[in-house]
């Protein structure tokens, strides 16, 4: 089992301080914690650094909370409301097509899932909230991909030639992957067959929010032996009204396809 970490223990501990403290000079920090003056000195001033404090005062100097962690917290705030209101349009969504949903987020190359809803066949994809796949072996992760621009692909994507393959079909390059995130803005979903499973095959959409940006993708899986062209097209519809209602909620507008084109990757 891993052991915490010493160092970014003190560090949290200094910052929890301000939870019941407007201002704290480095002396009260010292009181409080009882860690020697050095410790106390290099903590504040990496923190000041990392604007997780601002140095205030100027005969004696004083420390409050920074923006960092304003910009944290603000962070949280917006994921638990697109967990929640992703857990409801999950839910809307499953009862219309009765497949599993998921709504997911990028974090680098990877996609997590924060909400999900199951299907009531006997036979569905088994998955979890919370778990992270390869965003260009998934639907959901192309769909968020195309919400990047060049310079943002190429900081995740442009030191690979190569990339990992979860089945034989997963894409393989990242020309490969480059040509599917164009083929989501042009046609405003993705799609996926048996890239990340042997055994499903998925469809999504992006999410914006209020400012236009693409912030989660809502994804239908389906085991490959209830796939066929009809049920594409249907959950292709299901699956962009979805998209389209969780944009809604948070406040955004629906883009058309042409709309939501940006410069290609």
């Amino acid at each position: 089992m891993a052991r915490p970490v010493p160092a970014v223990a003190r560090a949290l501990d200094t910052l929890e301080l301000f939870l019941e403290h407007d201002t704290l000079g480095a002396p009260d920090i010292t009181a409080r914690l009882g860690l020697p003056r050095t410790t106390v000195h290099e903590l504040v001033h990496t923190l000041v650094q990392r604007q997780y404090l601002l140095e205030v005062g100027t005969d004696t100097k004083r420390f409050e909370l920074g923006p960092a962690t304003v910009a944290l917290g603000q962070r949280y705030q917006d994921r638990v409301d697109l967990s929640r209101q992703g857990q409801l349009v999950s839910q809307s969504v499953s009862e219309q097509c009765n497949e599993t949903v998921h709504v997911g987020i990028l974090d680098q190359d990877s996609v997590i899932y924060i909400a999900k809803a199951d299907s009531s066949h006997s036979v569905r994809m088994v998955s979890a909230v919370g778990r992270r796949l390869p965003a260009h072996c998934t639907a959901v992760g192309k769909a968020l991909l195309s919400g990047l621009t060049p310079e943002e692909f190429d900081s995740i994507y442009g030191h690979h030639r190569d990339l990992p393959k979860m089945t034989v079909r997963s894409i393989a390059t990242v020309d490969e992957l480059r040509s599917a995130v164009a083929a989501v803005r042009e046609t405003g979903f993705a799609t996926e067959f048996c890239e990340s499973n042997e055994d499903v095959a998925c469809i999504a959409a992006p999410v914006r929010d209020v400012t236009g940006a693409i912030v989660a993708g809502i994804s239908i899986s389906v085991p490959t032996n209830r796939w066929n062209e009809d049920i594409r097209q249907r959950l292709g519809k299901i699956v962009l009204d979805g998209a389209a209602d969780l944009t809604r909620r948070l406040g955004g507008t629906p883009a058309t396809h042409a709309a939501s084109k940006r410069e290609a990757v």
